[in-house]
């Protein structure tokens, strides 16, 4: 049984921040479960176009208001408390916060613990 906090990870190798985010990794690859959870927030203004090549991720917004757009379509939809959006074909798009965000995401396979956009995951 893995048992573990939020306030555990702050702090640790396992809690990553980059421009625009802070990604609090809670499960990943060394857990053995075959996804990675995250506690992640998206800074209020922030809009970051990324796309997972070697992961699919799920994202379940727990407060904040912004939106994600389809690169590939140009569809823009709107991301507020209740709603999860799913990067299913790894897809392209640009994330926007309009208000600071905090995101419960799933990553499939798993990560390690230390990725960080635009490296290679």
């Amino acid at each position: 049984m893995i048992v573990r906090s939020l306030d555990g990870v702050i702090g640790t190798a396992h809690d990553v921040t980059g421009p625009g985010w802070n990604s609090r990794r809670l499960l990943t690859a060394p857990d053995g479960m075959g996804y990675t959870m995250t506690d992640t927030v998206i800074f209020a203004g922030a809009a970051m176009t990324l796309e997972y090549k070697s992961h699919l991720e799920a994202c379940y917004c727990i407060s904040g208001r912004g939106e994600i757009e389809d690169l590939a379509t140009g569809q823009v939809h709107p991301i507020t408390p209740g709603v999860i959006y799913a990067l299913n074909a790894h897809d392209r798009h640009t994330l926007r916060a309009f208000d600071e965000m905090r995101l419960v995401c799933t990553f499939t396979p798993a990560l390690t613990g230390e990725e960080l956009h635009g490296k290679g995951y």
